[in-house]
């Protein structure tokens, strides 16, 4: 596959609670499907540097805007059950199935899509080949916590330089459009509080290969938080990548490359190397 940006198409479908905006990358002829799960307040345009290198190692890539996210209908950052991104979510891995029933279906979620596609893999783990998460937000995550408690939830911006130690990637963050910068919303922060508590109580992932990425220097998502997360779902096949120094943004950080060819090794793997 040529080097240059893999161009993706748009595509709109009713969601569970509105019109979903999905991306679909191309390829001319491909040995897996790829299924992308950004991350809250974000949307799947900031990843085509992610579908590109997939598209590269011989897969067909898609992914939604999350309901409440970048390009989908919804009030923006509004999540009132995560169970209906989830829904959302197979909507597109079975869209993606329908299109290549032949072949095999890799879910890849980062921060809150890490916490959807763990949910997704307890719910319909039947149809997917493997699983990789990025910083999810499974296990403890204390922040949660303080911001219920709060009469008002503070209105303060992300410090973007806990993204990622390139400051491109946080002066980008600032100025995209499509970017939730607003405070959270106290219904999205019950729905995470309960999706926690749904992953923590639906089992392992059983024999499903599973691929747990995360950054030592985490501020978002703290590494030891999301361990027990991963403690109460692993399976038979749990593998970890912990980059030393890394922040939560481990596809956007300095070694970026490494934490791609770690993805793609870890599907050739279980898929078998590329014809």
């Amino acid at each position: 596959m040529p080097p240059h940006p893999v161009p993706a198409r748009e595509w709109e479908f009713a969601g569970a609670r509105g019109a979903i905006t999905a991306r679909i990358w191309p390829h001319p002829d491909p040995r897996y499907v790829a299924v992308l799960a950004h991350g809250y307040g974000e949307h799947l345009g900031r990843y085509q540097h992610v579908a590109d290198a997939l598209v590269r190692h011989g897969a067909v890539v898609a992914g939604p805007d999350h309901l409440g996210h970048g390009r989908s209908a919804g009030e923006r950052a509004l999540v009132t059950d995560v169970d209906d991104l989830v829904a959302d979510l197979d909507t597109v891995v079975a869209s993606a199935r329908g299109d290549h029933p032949d072949l095999p279906v890799v879910l890849v979620g980062h921060s809150m899509g890490g916490l959807v596609a763990a949910r997704h893999a307890q719910l319909h783990g039947g149809a997917l080949a493997a699983l990789v998460l990025s910083g999810p937000v499974i296990g403890r995550w204390e922040v949660l916590g303080p911001l219920l408690a709060a009469d008002a939830i503070p209105d303060t911006p992300i410090d973007v330089a806990t993204l990622s130690r390139d400051p491109a990637v946080g002066e980008a963050y600032a100025r995209d459009p499509l970017v939730w910068h607003g405070p959270f919303k106290r219904p999205t922060l019950e729905a995470l509080v309960a999706g926690l508590a749904r992953v923590a109580e639906g089992g392992a992932f059983g024999a499903l290969p599973t691929l747990w990425l995360h950054g030592s220097d985490d501020a978002l998502v703290p590494l030891e938080g999301t361990r027990q997360g991963i403690d109460a779902v692993r399976g038979d096949d749990l593998r970890e990548r912990i980059y030393p120094g890394a922040r939560h943004e481990v596809f956007n950080e300095t070694h970026r490359d490494e934490v791609l060819a770690d993805v793609t090794a870890f599907v050739d793997d279980v898929l078998g190397p590329p014809r």
